[in-house]
């Protein structure tokens, strides 16, 4: 695996795999790796035979100092596990590197209603942060396939408005959400959880599940109210319950049992916040 930490290598090696058309495949990461990070990397092989991982914690999208401060940070782990899955290029870039004039006082982006629904209420500037981070990268690597975890679906329909925004011609995969044996979805602030929380976590999951079996032409109402109920049975502090549109994350109140839905979640265990997510139909 060859690691760049400056811009200038990678793109000097970008350059002589595209001379030799060879396409590449871009996982985007902020590190503390876990098996849903792998998955995405394997994944990207079906696309192409060079995969490039970058890791880097954006303080852009933390409108919440204190979480920047505790994102659990374990680098050299992290390139154990891609070395050990051959991943081709880790990416590995300093803050300096990424915002050589700082992180604030940028480019702004058009995100439409996206910016001030669900995750971009509750984390106000975040998603311009994702832009500011994903603008950067693109546009460095240019990759040919770009794939991301659904769990993080909201930010998934950001990426593909800021990729049509931008003009850039790639393949957009969003990968479905990897989860624990007992339904938990994989994700970096896992970590955080202790064991009590731990336990309680997959609530979430539950909840989402609850909702499916139980939603049906109407109103979404009734199993949003029940999925709250199971979510404060197992003592979480709720930001949102949801059913929206698949498309745009439009929230739906009546149903008509054909339009694509996904219901959400975002809640916190403590001062641990968890999101998940899942398709409907």
């Amino acid at each position: 695996m060859i690691i760049f930490r400056n811009s200038t290598g990678l793109q000097s090696w970008r350059e002589k795999q595209r001379e030799n058309d060879r396409p590449v495949a871009f996982i985007p990461t902020m590190g503390a790796l876990h098996e849903g990070h792998i998955q995405l990397i394997e994944a990207s092989r079906a696309f192409t035979g060079l995969s490039i991982c970058s890791i880097f914690i954006n303080p852009a999208q933390f409108n919440n100092p204190s979480d920047f401060e505790k994102y659990p940070v374990s680098t050299e782990n992290d390139i154990r596990m891609l070395d050990g899955i051959s991943t081709d290029v880790l990416f590995l870039p300093s803050k300096e590197e990424i915002y050589p004039g700082g992180s604030t006082g940028l480019e702004t982006y058009d995100l439409g209603s996206l910016e001030n629904i669900l995750e971009g209420k509750y984390r106000p500037g975040h998603f311009q942060g994702v832009c500011l981070i994903m603008s950067r990268l693109l546009k460095l690597i240019k990759p040919d396939h770009l794939l991301m975890g659904q769990k993080d679906y909201q930010q998934c329909l950001v990426v593909q408005k800021l990729i049509s925004t931008l003009g850039i011609s790639l393949n957009f995969h969003a990968i479905p959400t990897v989860r624990e044996s007992d339904g938990l979805a994989m994700s970096s602030r896992n970590r955080r959880l202790d064991p009590e929380q731990r336990r309680k976590a997959p609530a979430i999951y539950r909840a989402l599940k609850d909702i499916a079996v139980n939603i049906r032409p109407g109103s979404t109402e009734p199993p949003l109210l029940q999925a709250r109920r199971l979510l404060d049975a197992a003592d979480f502090r709720t930001d949102y319950v949801s059913v929206a549109r698949a498309s745009d994350l439009e929230p739906v109140g009546i149903w008509d049992g054909k339009e694509k839905i996904v219901a959400l979640i975002a809640a916190f265990l403590g001062e641990i916040r968890l999101i998940d997510n899942l398709p409907l139909n």
